[in-house]
Parts: C-alpha cells; structure tokens; sequence
C-alpha cells in the first residue's frame, strides 16, 4: 500500500494472497463488507477488483476489545484512504457506506440492494453477532458468490462466545448443504453452492 493512505493498524495485508485466488474464479459485480475500519481490505477490493458497488456497514465506534483512543478520528480516516483509493484506481466502483450497526445496516441492504457476489464479515467479534450478521447476509449472497469471514482463527485469551469462531462453525455446520468451504485459516471462506 502506497505510503499516502492513514493506516494505524495492519490487520489485512496477510489476506490478499488469499482474495487473489478467490477472485480469479469469482465474477464480481457487487461488494458487501461488514466492518471496514480504516479501509485496508476496502481500498485493496477497490485498487484490485473490477467491480460495480462496494456497500459498507460500520458504526465506526469499535468493538468490546477497542480503545476509544484506537477509534478517535476512523472514520475520517476511513473516508480519506477510499478517496485516495478511488483516484488512484483504473476501476470506478460505487462505494456506499452505511454509518450504523451491522443489524440494521443488514435490514437497509436487504430492502434497498439485496444480491451481493462477495460478503465480508469483519465487524464484531461477539459470536452471537457474527452468527446474526452471516445468517442475515446469507440470503443476498448470490449463487456462486463468496461469503468471508474474518478473524477465525482469532487467539485472544477471551470466552468462546467473545470469539468469532464458535458462531462461524455453528453457521457452517448448519448450512453445510448449501455452502462449501473454500479456504480454512484465519479467515473461512465459503461458496454457496445451493
């Protein structure tokens, strides 16, 4: 990444290796990321994938495990690297962005734009609210689209249900007929197949 953009914390360079086989094989025209942060994975989406719309779902106010000093100004920051991203790109998506919690920002996507070709889930850690956000963004996932999520093989020294991982096997153990899983490391990814 271009030294210009205002990232604080790194915690996506590792994916693109990743991304880059999913969207090799992936048709993509619309983008849901839940959870953006800063921007890495959103501006990295922008500058590499020739797509239509990025929608973004952030309250910008963090989770349980950040600070109020690590949020001071990210959104700001947000919106400033998705500009420099947007300029500096060959592509001209449509990025949207949705300033509310993942629950309601999911119900507006559903009403207003319902077919997504990836689904990002990056947004709260708490495994009741990664099972509530994949279960409600499931059915705008396109045939053949890609649903990521993030933070699987997250270690923090918290309960299970304060970890992603517990809601994500219980999603794909429940929808194992309709989905296949396509990557399994810090992050599992899953194709719907049915």
């Amino acid at each position: 990444m271009p030294d210009d953009y205002e990232f604080t914390k790194d915690w996506f360079s590792w994916s693109p290796p990743i991304w880059e086989q999913v969207f090799k094989q992936l048709k993509t025209e619309n983008i849901l990321e839940i959870g953006c942060f800063e921007g890495r994975a959103t501006t990295w989406l922008i500058e590499n994938v020739d797509c239509k719309k990025i929608v973004c779902i952030d309250t910008f106010e963090g989770g349980e495990e950040h600070t109020p000093e690590i949020m001071e100004g990210v959104y700001e920051r947000w919106k400033k690297n998705i500009d420099i991203a947007l300029d500096r790109t060959a592509f001209n998506p449509d990025v949207q962005v949705q300033q509310c919690d993942s629950y309601n920002g999911l119900i507006a996507s559903w009403r207003a734009f319902a077919e997504f070709d990836f689904i990002y889930i990056d947004g709260s850690h708490v495994a009741k609210d990664v099972l509530t956000d994949a279960c409600l963004a499931w059915p705008m996932l396109k045939m053949g689209g890609v649903l990521c999520f993030d933070d699987y093989g997250w270690g923090e020294p918290i309960p299970e249900t304060h970890k992603p991982k517990l809601a994500i096997d219980a999603f794909t153990h429940i929808f194992q007929e309709d989905l296949e899983v396509i990557h399994k490391g810090y992050q599992l990814i899953v194709q719907k197949v049915s």
